[in-house]
């Protein structure tokens, strides 16, 4: 938690810094002054913004009730409120949560996770995103996509409509702020993500009581190869998912959403040594597909890709 925070506050600095080559102190004072009041709009509906950016649906507890069951059992291990569950009518298997703290969370979940994955490994997923929620993690990843936001935002801003001979730096160090400040902002940012990341796939794995449940279901999400148009359409809301949703895979990369899948089912693994559970063999994760010039696989379709359902009984049923 200490290095995350020390993130935010990094890129709260990056903010001020902006500001004051943008607008000198003046600047910096309005940046912040900015920052505050889209954080306080972020804090009280940044969840339903999100939802609807992805157009998900409320479900129901009789429209799937053995995933009702799953949820709310999970929720007892956790020891948090029972979520709401939403759905996004879409291919690509993948679940974020979100929400400012755990009496107002919500998991969303694509139609593509719940056919792809059986019980167990739905619960793995399921348990990974109340981590998030327990953990607070829906509100840190929230404010920081909001305050990237903010500094691309004043970065712009200051290049097209910032003052004149008064900027502290000049034109040119504004139009250098303007090009690398976002730039700087994404690299924090994406470095919260990975922190979580790991963070939460360790707790999700001590709520459903068994880390190889979400170690098959990454490597399953991740050789899905499917794309998430609302994804691509609100690259901001990417770091919010279990497994990135844009169409170039995330590694432990500098400019990487997520960790890396193989390195994530390492950890999961080792958890279950720990743990006592068996340890089963797992598929390999397929290398990244080659992209067409504008992100899509070369000879396939973005639009509809046949799975196999695999769905079984709850385990807790």
């Amino acid at each position: 938690m200490f290095k995350t925070m020390l993130l935010l506050a990094s890129m709260t600095a990056l903010l001020m810094v902006v500001g004051y080559v943008i607008g000198g102190p003046s600047g910096t004072i309005l940046a912040l002054l900015f920052a505050t009041i889209t954080n306080l709009l972020a804090w009280w509906k940044s969840d339903q913004m999100v939802l609807k950016m992805h157009k998900a649906r409320p479900l129901g507890p009789q429209e799937a009730p053995d995933l009702m069951r799953i949820v709310a059992r999970l929720s007892q291990n956790a020891e948090i409120p029972v979520p709401a569950i939403y759905l996004i009518d879409k291919d690509q298997p993948n679940a974020f949560a979100t929400g400012r703290n755990p009496d107002n969370a919500a998991i969303a979940m694509t139609t593509g996770i719940i056919r792809l994955l059986n019980a167990e490994e739905l619960a793995g997923v399921i348990a990974h995103e109340m981590a998030h929620i327990k953990n607070r993690d829906t509100l840190i990843m929230t404010v920081s996509a909001t305050v990237a936001g903010a500094i691309s935002m004043i970065a712009q801003f200051g290049l097209f409509f910032g003052g004149g001979r008064d900027r502290p730096m000049g034109m040119m160090g504004t139009i250098l702020m303007a090009i690398l400040a976002p730039m700087a902002a994404m690299v924090i940012q994406m470095t919260i993500s990975r922190t979580r990341e790991y963070a939460a796939d360790q707790t999700g794995a001590e709520i459903c009581r068994n880390p190889m449940w979400l170690a098959s279901a990454l490597v399953k999400i991740s050789n899905s190869n499917v794309m998430l148009v609302t994804a691509e359409r609100f690259p901001t809301t990417a770091h919010l998912f279990i497994h990135n949703p844009l169409t170039v895979r995330g590694t432990d990369s500098l400019f990487s959403t997520h960790p890396d899948i193989g390195n994530r089912v390492a950890e999961l693994q080792e958890l279950a040594r720990e743990m006592g559970q068996n340890v089963m063999t797992l598929p390999k994760v397929l290398p990244m597909p080659r992209l067409s010039p504008w992100g899509r696989r070369r000879g396939q379709s973005d639009t509809k890709v046949a799975q196999r359902d695999t769905r079984t009984q709850s385990p807790w049923r």
